[in-house]
């Protein structure tokens, strides 16, 4: 049996336009890299974590956390040291707290050999995600781990579903370099949503499943419209209104707010179009003059990936 792992865990997008807080998928090129050993001291340490300030202590860490809800429900007699090589920023909008949650669970259980299914560790990777939003939400974790696409088509009981992702999908992704907190983008949400909007909305998500489905590209971008969290959200992103325009005059299939922001998600029919929108994001955002990370990259069908084992 294996005693150390490294691993890549994904970057992911969530939300997806219409699909709040139960549709994301994985991104490809971007994520954290992960060393879980395991070691004689009982319970979980984080022993390292670079380019990024943040706790090592394990109850106030999101991997911490996550790997601690797993270990409860084990009986084992030794515990697991854990280093992150920190490549999402926190507050990124790219799920930087779902890759460290979900990397976690996921490296224990393959040195455990693989006790608890995927459900079970989307579940724990969940209190991660609410020691760092303050909602236990899955729509970060569940595709860091299934990779893809992922519905969560119910929260109690858990039910996750992977969804088909067409081969030419490609994804933009722009994380302008300002900070949004999740559990601050939530409070901004409304706790009502008109019965008219919950409509449209709810006409999107199916519209956004059948495409995946059929690789209708067009249906695809047709349902790529937020009613309930995007008009709020986009105000505290910095020139949103315009990239979105110009990506869509690009010959995108749609844009969006990734997770809670600041990054801004665009999806393109092929490699091709994906660089050309690439382009058009830096035109307009060079003009906004805030500094940005640009990505491109196909969604990650994986999900998270053994690098090395010892």
């Amino acid at each position: 049996m294996k005693n150390e792992i490294k691993i890549f865990s994904p970057a992911t997008v969530a939300n997806v336009s219409c699909g709040f807080d139960v549709l994301g998928f994985a991104l490809d090129t971007v994520g954290d890299e992960m060393i879980i050993r395991k070691v004689p001291q009982k319970g979980i340490q984080i022993t390292k974590i670079n380019d990024q300030n943040l706790p090592l202590e394990t109850n106030k860490n999101v991997a911490g956390v996550a790997a601690l809800a797993l270990l409860a429900e084990t009986n084992i007699e030794f515990g697991f040291e854990i280093e992150i090589n920190k490549k999402i920023k926190p507050g990124s909008g790219i799920g930087s707290s779902a890759a460290s949650s979900a990397g976690a669970v996921w490296a224990i259980n393959e040195l455990l050999g693989s006790p608890f299914n995927t459900t079970d560790l989307v579940r724990f990777a969940m209190e991660g995600e609410k020691l760092a939003s303050g909602e236990a939400h899955a729509d970060n974790v569940a595709p860091a781990i299934f990779g893809g696409f992922t519905l969560i088509r119910s929260y109690n009981p858990l039910d996750i579903i992977k969804i088909p992702t067409p081969k030419d999908l490609i994804v933009t992704i722009i994380h302008p370099q300002i900070e949004i907190k999740t559990s601050e983008a939530r409070k901004l949400l409304s706790q009502t949503v008109s019965l008219k909007n919950a409509t449209k909305q709810w006409a999107n998500v199916g519209g956004l499943i059948s495409g995946l489905h059929t690789n209708d590209y067009d249906l695809i971008g047709r349902s790529l419209q937020d009613f309930v969290a995007e008009p709020v959200r986009s105000k505290l992103i910095p020139g949103f209104n315009k990239l979105k325009q110009t990506c869509l005059e690009t010959g995108a299939l749609g844009c969006g707010i990734s997770g809670s922001g600041p990054s801004i998600f665009v999806l393109s029919k092929g490699e091709k179009k994906a660089l050309e929108v690439s382009e058009a994001m830096k035109t307009v955002y060079n003009k906004v003059g805030i500094a940005y990370d640009l990505h491109v990259s196909k969604v990650n069908n994986k999900g998270i990936k053994i690098l090395d084992t010892k």
